[in-house]
């Protein structure tokens, strides 16, 4: 891979790209499948893959989600078409046998749940990230959000599991003339260096 993508490409997946509070229109379950299928070969530490997700779209499943919500979330998230609820499993490491085959990678996290947790939600919040581009890439709009009960949430949907809530994302079609004004970002030089 040496050749950059072209201009509006990279405008899609960032510089144009941005955060809707109000989302409509529809997502079919084919667009979620091709939306994991895309997101799915984002890299993560030993291939753990600890992201869970679940797609709320159902009126029964935002019946569930809506107690856990924000006062300032649960109007924008109870009208979006999708609502991920970006999680990872604190038992990622059953799974390595399968996905890191080429080393006992298992038995480097098993019976350690903090290290686990270090490694699940840093690679969760990862492929999380990677939901949203992979989502931008597709033409959907992506309202990625805090502001909920992550207690509840597990409660409600993931009881009885190692799988703990990261973040909710909102996806649909956004209405552009809803934008708040672009804030801005900090500059190179602000933020990194060159050693």
């Amino acid at each position: 891979m040496t050749d950059a993508l072209p201009a509006e490409c990279l405008d899609q997946l960032f510089r144009t790209a941005r955060t809707h509070n109000e989302l409509g229109g529809e997502v079919d379950d084919d667009t979620l499948r091709r939306l994991y299928d895309l997101l799915k070969w984002g890299p993560t530490s030993a291939n753990q893959c600890p992201a869970r997700f679940v797609f709320v779209k159902s009126q029964a499943a935002k019946d569930k989600l809506g107690p856990a919500l924000d006062e300032g979330n649960y109007a924008k998230t109870m009208a979006a078409p999708v609502t991920v609820i970006v999680a990872y499993d604190l038992d990622f490491h059953e799974k390595l046998p399968v996905l890191f085959p080429h080393a006992d990678a298992r038995s480097w996290f098993a019976g350690d749940l903090e290290k686990r947790k270090v490694q699940a939600f840093r690679n969760g919040s990862l492929q999380g990230a990677y939901l949203l581009l992979a989502a931008r890439a597709l033409g959907l709009d992506t309202g990625p959000m805090s502001g909920f009960d992550n207690a509840k949430v597990d409660e409600a949907f993931f009881k009885g599991t190692r799988i703990k809530s990261n973040f909710l994302v909102n996806l649909g079609r956004g209405d552009k003339s809803k934008l708040f004004p672009r804030s801005p970002r900090l500059s190179f030089d602000e933020v990194a260096r060159i050693e």
